[in-house]
């Protein structure tokens, strides 16, 4: 079975090399960067169009683009997999708010540059709990331009997509929504994407782990993935 593994905001996809390394090599897992310089929508389908029939796994912005392409062409998806993502804002005030705050930061990429910005993304409280040995900061700063992450907040940031909320009783199964036990509110997501979706779902807390699931325990991720695979083949 092949598996397409998504990453998130300034990475690459050097960022699943850890969840790789635990899963079977009858599991055709593919790790992928995402296509440039397109719209949320497009980027989506672009995803899909270059790596086809899938179990697909995305990681927060890679999460949010993978929910999109399940919706539009479930054909492609065989299963989904999303690790700390949402289906997008669906407030409109609070979506303007977050794309101006985005603006904001494409702003400081523009003026500070790309290690200067690494730097400050990575102290967010958002990451206290990811070790700095395992942010992969080394291929984030090759994998990235001032263009690719200012073209990434504008374009692909929760604020600039449609929301999915009101989609999300479309999608087909399996969808396997997953949260670190220690990221609150996108366990509070998880919650709610299941209970939207139907009593089908069941969403999967990953141990010891917050926002960047993949990369603070990545034994269990994988682990949820071959789970995922296995069931799609049993």
């Amino acid at each position: 079975m092949r598996l397409v593994l998504v990453p998130g905001f300034t990475q690459t996809a050097a960022a699943w090399d850890s969840v790789r390394a635990h899963l079977p090599a009858e599991l055709d897992a593919v790790a992928v960067d995402l296509p440039t310089g397109l719209d949320f929508v497009q980027t989506a389908g672009a995803i899909g169009d270059r790596n086809g029939r899938a179990l697909y796994a995305g990681y927060s912005m890679g999460g949010r683009l993978c929910l999109r392409l399940a919706l539009d062409r479930p054909d492609l998806v065989r299963g989904l997999v999303v690790l700390s993502a949402s289906p997008g804002i669906a407030n409109e005030a609070e979506r303007v708010a977050r794309r101006a705050a985005d603006e904001n930061l494409a702003r400081d990429i523009e003026r500070d540059g790309v290690d200067a910005f690494l730097e400050r993304w990575l102290r967010q409280p958002l990451f206290a709990t990811l070790p700095p040995d395992a942010a992969g900061v080394d291929s984030r700063r090759t994998g990235n331009t001032v263009a690719t992450l200012t073209h990434a907040l504008r374009a692909l940031g929760p604020g600039a997509q449609e929301p999915l909320w009101e989609r999300l009783d479309a999608l087909q199964p399996p969808f396997v929504p997953a949260a670190g036990v220690l990221d609150e509110k996108y366990v509070d997501i998880a919650f709610e994407m299941a209970e939207r979706v139907g009593p089908h779902v069941h969403p999967v807390l990953i141990g010891g782990a917050g926002h960047a699931v993949h990369l603070e325990n990545p034994e269990a991720v994988a682990s949820l993935l071959r789970r995922v695979a296995h069931d799609l083949t049993s």
